[in-house]
């Protein structure tokens, strides 16, 4: 693994010509020696800012070639982020490769753009007034158990730790340090964890309460591929009010529906702050899911990554109290949570969520793979490597569901051969510009699923940005009356495709699925045509008056962290 060090002041360092004059008359095995093959650099700073290359080890027939890329008409390559976006985006132009790091080539230098500093903690660079770590220089080495032996060193069901002390084995991982080095909480990955769940046994993870498979790929009921309803979920983040009502009212108008002619439905992930309960409300009474998207949704994502269990207690269960109360949604069904930014809590957040009696979270996101994922259970270790969300997934068994979030592809150009990292939520393809460009991406993102093994396919959305443009929403609507046209897709909500692959269904019986048929038609009228307006402080936001809009009695207090009803009956964390 590559550690970035800070250089103390006086500390000569001899680096490369940042003009790249020494380099770029070299051949391939000189410019590709120690650089990895997924990493793209420039040959030349001439030119319109379009062209990369990457190196291509061909060991079938032992030599290194320079495989080119070039960003569509438009567009620049971000050497930093190793992407394409629009030129105006692309702030280094005049840099040939990405940063600079420690090589068996020697010492190598690596400068953050201006205004950022790097942070030794995370290995970025981040806004100066971000990073708390500059008199640090490199970034503390932890210490590692000692958990692969060639004879056993410990007594049978204890491990050693680095300082070779032998401890319970149940006691790695399970984030209170018990070895003196501290070195039993340092190897707790999906992969590291000593207590990790096993991997899928098919014969014991049996539906309707388990479902894994190797890879993640195989369909539930070993269903051919042709008789699977290609399921479509649209979800949207954040906090429901006046900013994006109207968006939600012409995307679900009551008059698409599914083969089974039942409406169309969503999936929408809440958060308290500046939503309006009465159009939560609402959206319940039409069959939409609703489910938690946290409470405070605090900005600093180590906040979600390293939360322990009371926070994210606090956080999601406080959530889900208070659409319960203020969107007087009294059945029970607010059973899912999405993390903010994805940063996933690793075990202490799936511990809380069966505990609370979440049934699923759809936080975790999967590599842009040929053959996308099958949602599966964690009761087994997860069928693909944790891919972001602050590297801290789950590695224990836990009796949830994860409706794992498909990575999109976003090639402009689906025929070109070379790859793109892939984006999980639409609005971070960062390459969509206009409206041409969504619709390719909606539908080739459709014939990657439909034509393989139809894993459900994923469209996940703020409402911003598809307000952000108009011919964002009206490529969506389009693609939604195309599809809706057929007679194998199916818009559904997240518990839809749970209650589907619990009872795997062909597509020819799926028109008296029963389970799909609950959510089918509207019940009853609005509770209300104009909500309380009340306006509202609380002692945890000190300075702040804020209104909550719900056609339930107004609380004495703003509902916060401590005091989810805002009845004021505050409970010391």
């Amino acid at each position: 693994l590559i550690n970035y060090i800070r250089i103390s002041a006086g500390t000569q360092v001899r680096a490369q010509d940042e003009e790249g004059g020494d380099g770029l008359d070299a051949n391939a095995e000189e410019l590709c020696q120690d650089r990895p093959g997924d990493e793209y650099f420039r040959l030349s700073v001439e030119g319109d800012c379009r062209d990369v290359v990457r190196c291509d080890k061909a060991t079938e027939i032992g030599v290194t070639r320079l495989a080119t890329v070039r960003c569509p008409t438009g567009l620049a390559f971000d050497i930093e982020r190793q992407t394409c976006d629009w030129k105006t985006n692309v702030k280094n132009c005049d840099q040939l490769e990405s940063k600079r790091t420690c090589t068996r080539s020697g010492l190598k230098q690596i400068t953050c753009p201006s205004g950022l500093a790097f942070d030794v903690d995370k290995q970025t660079c981040d806004w100066k007034g971000k990073v708390t770590n500059c008199d640090k220089l490199e970034k503390p080495r932890k210490v590692l158990p000692i958990l692969k032996t060639d004879e056993p060193v410990c007594p049978e069901g204890k491990l050693s730790c680095g300082n070779g002390e032998c401890v319970d084995k149940e006691l790695f991982c399970n984030g209170k340090p018990d070895c003196k080095d501290e070195s039993d909480e340092n190897a707790c990955t999906v992969e590291t964890d000593p207590n990790r769940a096993p991997d899928c046994d098919p014969t014991q993870c049996v539906l309707p309460d388990c479902y894994c498979s190797a890879d993640g790929t195989r369909i539930p009921g070993n269903i051919d591929p042709q008789q699977v309803p290609q399921m479509i979920t649209i979800t949207f983040n954040g906090a429901v009010n006046v900013d994006n009502i109207d968006l939600y009212e012409e995307v679900f108008n009551g008059q698409r529906q599914n083969p089974n002619g039942c409406q169309i439905r969503g999936t929408f992930f809440v958060s308290h702050k500046y939503t309006n309960y009465s159009a939560v409300q609402d959206l319940h009474r039409r069959g939409h899911e609703i489910a938690v998207f946290s409470l405070t949704h605090k900005e600093d994502p180590q906040y979600w990554s390293q939360g322990t269990y009371d926070d994210w207690l606090a956080e999601m269960a406080g959530a889900r109290l208070i659409i319960e109360r203020f969107a007087n949604i009294t059945d029970g069904s607010i059973i899912g949570m999405r993390a903010p930014y994805l940063r996933v809590g690793g075990n202490k957040q799936f511990e809380m969520m069966a505990d609370q009696f979440f049934v699923y979270d759809a936080s975790i996101t999967a590599s842009l793979g040929r053959v996308p994922i099958w949602p599966y259970t964690l009761y087994f270790r997860m069928p693909h490597r944790c891919n972001g969300n602050g590297g801290n997934c789950p590695s224990r068994s836990h009796p949830v569901w994860e409706m794992v979030m498909n990575e999109l592809d976003r090639r402009d150009d689906p025929t070109f051969d070379e790859s793109l990292p892939g984006c999980h939520m639409v609005d971070s393809c960062s390459n969509i510009q206009t409206g041409e460009q969504f619709a390719r991406l909606l539908r080739h993102n459709f014939n990657r699923h439909f034509n393989s093994n139809r894993a459900p396919l994923g469209l996940h959305f703020h409402a911003s940005w598809l307000k952000s443009k108009k011919e964002y929403k009206e490529e969506l609507i389009k693609f939604i009356e195309e599809m809706i046209a057929r007679s194998d897709v199916y818009f559904v909500t997240m518990v839809q495709v749970i209650k589907w692959m619990q009872q795997p269904t062909e597509l020819s019986a799926l028109r008296d699925f029963q389970d799909w048929k609950e959510t089918c038609d509207e019940k009853g009228l609005p509770y209300c045509s104009l909500p309380n307006a009340c306006p509202l402080t609380t002692r945890e936001l000190p300075g702040e008056t804020l209104r909550l809009f719900t056609c339930m009695e107004c609380p004495n207090n703003y509902p916060w962290l401590l005091d989810p009803t805002g009845d004021g009956f505050s409970v010391k964390k």
